[in-house]
């Protein structure tokens, strides 16, 4: 019983990311297919998962098709009870089905301004004050979360899909040197030192471009976990 997963280029796609995180996390076995989103073939790549056209996109064992990232979390979620994908307080499932949603419509200025990359931190970069709310939101949300969480780091204490969501916020959040509180800045810490997003970093960072397609501004700091 295994899955097809179709993904983006690592270092840049952030929602493959939430998707590739969704089942390597919850072990679940599924085969990677990588897209070019640079090289001109991603319409080619994709249309033999039509109407599916952005990725990620699963493939199932039983061959259906499906696209966008909270259909394909609840999917599983579904068809996988025994991973407790989500919170098992009734609760705190509602507060984490809430905030990957708002993940998944919201926070436009920090994805316009932000694009993920896990190359480098522009250490120089300066949000704009519409970044900056999006980052109290983001916060908000965040406590919120923490108001139900049980025992360990998590949003909500064991990791859910509501940490595999937020993970490129994280990324970018620690990319672009954003100012976030401390406990925020732990939160993002305890993502990129999760052995399943060093792994789909490292796996990224194979890979070169000219040009980088997202250089920084100004100063060009080290990612703050080495490989």
């Amino acid at each position: 019983m295994t899955y097809d997963l179709y993904i983006g280029n690592r270092t840049f796609s952030s929602w493959s990311l939430r998707g590739w995180l969704m089942l390597q996390n919850f072990n679940l076995p599924f085969r990677e297919h990588e897209v070019d989103l640079f090289g001109g073939t991603m319409a080619g790549d994709m249309a033999p998962l039509a109407p599916a056209r952005l990725v990620p996109a699963l493939r199932t064992p039983e061959g259906d098709v499906i696209g966008e990232s909270l259909a394909i979390a609840e999917t599983l979620a579904e068809r996988h009870p025994e991973a407790q994908m989500w919170p098992a307080d009734p609760t705190a499932r509602s507060r984490a089905r809430w905030l990957c949603a708002e993940m998944a419509s919201g926070f436009g200025a920090l994805r316009g301004e932000c694009a993920m990359q896990l190359a480098h931190v522009d250490a120089d970069f300066a949000p704009s004050d519409k970044v900056k709310a999006d980052l109290a939101r983001i916060e908000t949300l965040w406590a919120f979360a923490r108001e139900k969480a049980g025992d360990g780091p998590w949003l909500f204490g064991k990791y859910s899909l509501t940490d595999a969501f937020y993970a490129p916020v994280c990324a970018r959040i620690v990319g672009y040197n954003l100012p976030v509180s401390d406990a925020a800045r732990a939160y993002c810490r305890t993502t990129l030192n999760d052995t399943a997003f060093r792994k789909w970093r490292r796996e990224g960072l194979k890979h070169s471009y000219d040009p980088f397609p997202h250089p920084p501004v100004g100063r060009r700091d080290d990612w703050p976990v080495p490989e």
